[in-house]
């Protein structure tokens, strides 16, 4: 409990930092110059008034400059990615190594997950440092066993299990719909995925994904923002699956039941 305590602030300020590297990654834009700034009037964002969730608060959701409303997206991923640092530390406090690849992992696929949202576009960047801290962290990873060349093997063949999996998935997809219906940068997101996950997790995060894709899908439907051929983003779904492996892992069996008979 104390170990959540302490990192649910720290996550905080993580959180605001990805917001940075949300909004200008993008753009190609520096994430460490200039300061922070309103995005519409350019003014320069206080201290005070760039304090996670309680600014936006005793703002009401404007710039104090120019009044114009702030996203509430802002704070919105500041609460979970402080939450998600809680939930993390307090589960894998007694194998800090561990922790430190997972939430790196987790913030890595905040980012991905919500630029892919804005642009439908997955830069190959995320998904080589995803896959380089499944190698990296193959030695402390709790769901790989041996000695270091068998946790790095583990790794390495989750990581092309992954690319594989959804790789073979958009050639179906290209027969089924005659158009791409899964990204190339889904393909190495997974890779990423699987370097960290191993092959189980790699079954059950596109699993996962799959369901969180259809709720979400269905929803647009419901409300008529898309229809049947609509495109739609992958990446924030397996991303979900990703982070729910990362905190514990789901292995296929829980997905499947053999009958009696």
């Amino acid at each position: 409990m104390l170990a959540a305590l302490i990192a649910f602030p720290l996550g905080l300020l993580f959180g605001s930092f990805l917001n940075v590297c949300i909004l200008r990654l993008p753009k190609d834009k520096s994430i460490l110059w200039p300061a922070s700034h309103c995005p519409n009037c350019q003014t320069p964002i206080k201290f005070y008034d760039n304090i996670p969730i309680l600014s936006f608060v005793l703002l009401k959701g404007r710039c104090r400059a120019c009044k114009e409303p702030i996203s509430p997206r802002y704070p919105a991923i500041e609460l979970l990615t402080g939450l998600l640092t809680a939930l993390f530390a307090a589960k894998w406090i007694v194998s800090p190594g561990w922790l430190a690849v997972a939430l790196a992992a987790v913030y890595l696929l905040i980012v991905v997950s919500v630029i892919d949202f804005d642009t439908m576009l997955i830069s190959d960047a995320f998904s080589l440092a995803l896959f380089l801290l499944g190698a990296g962290g193959s030695l402390v990873n709790p769901y790989f066993e041996g000695a270091w060349g068998e946790r790095l093997a583990s790794a390495a063949i989750g990581a092309a299990a992954g690319a594989g999996f959804i790789w073979a998935l958009a050639l179906v997809g290209k027969v089924i719909y005659k158009k791409d219906a899964v990204g190339e940068g889904d393909i190495f997101l997974m890779g990423g995925i699987g370097a960290l996950c191993g092959w189980q997790g790699v079954i059950t995060c596109v699993i996962m994904a799959s369901f969180f894709g259809s709720i979400y899908g269905i929803s647009l439907l419901v409300m008529k923002k898309a229809d049947r051929m609509s495109s739609m983003p992958f990446g924030p779904f397996l991303a979900a699956g990703a982070v729910i492996n990362l905190y514990s892992l789901v292995k296929p069996e829980a997905f499947f039941f053999v009958l009696p008979f």
